[in-house]
């Protein structure tokens, strides 16, 4: 099996580690455009993916009879016939489960593209954000939230979330991790339904939206 991987080199580790064996060839750039003339992969996986129709059409382009993005905004009616949606956050990539959802049509090829890898798949509603990716924003506002209110500083606060909850990571530095941008992005569309996931004023400026 031949997979295209758009990835910058963070996502690329993450989701297969140096000195992993996996059962598929894999092409990796971080450059659409550099594979515009490229043919004959089974599957392409883009984690750089834009949220943009501009994009889908330059991946419909590379005719992979797989195509896997990252979106956890974009849901599949949005995204078009064909498409699996991934939830490729950063650090979420590093699970040996990755959080997907697509019609039972594409599921079967897309969980045998994942195997190539060494990744399972967990099939999830189809909505914005997922499951897991609502619930840490939800987490890294509330932290925002906290911080404005001085009930501590953005350290301890890190420090009794993975200490008192075994996090991975604390909320701050988590959303380092993934990027507040994407965060405030995915906050702010589901506040547009659901008013408790309005993004707080700091989280806001610190993603200089």
């Amino acid at each position: 099996m031949k997979i295209i991987l758009l990835a910058d080199n963070e996502q690329k580790v993450e989701l297969i580690p140096h000195q992993q064996e996996i059962g598929a060839e894999l092409i990796w750039s971080d450059d659409l455009g550099s594979l515009q003339n490229y043919s004959g992969a089974d599957a392409c996986i883009d984690l750089l993916f834009d949220d943009t129709v501009a994009r889908i059409k330059q991946l419909r382009q590379l005719q992979s009879p797989v195509i896997i993005v990252s979106s956890v905004i974009m849901r599949s009616a949005e995204l078009g016939t064909g498409i699996i949606r991934i939830n490729g956050w950063n650090t979420f990539l590093k699970r040996q489960i990755i959080e997907a959802a697509a019609d039972e049509e594409l599921r079967k090829k897309a969980s045998t593209v994942f195997l190539s890898i060494n990744k399972k798949v967990e099939w999830v509603p189809d909505i914005t954000g997922f499951i897991s990716s609502r619930v840490v924003a939800s987490i890294i506002n509330e932290a925002y939230f906290a911080l404005e209110e001085e009930v501590s500083s953005k350290e301890q606060i890190d420090t009794a979330m993975k200490l008192g909850t075994n996090y991975p990571y604390g909320p701050f530095e988590w959303g380092e991790k993934i990027g507040l941008q994407r965060i405030h992005k995915l906050l702010n569309n589901l506040s547009s339904a659901e008013k408790r996931y309005s993004p707080s004023p700091s989280l806001i400026k610190e993603a200089k939206i």
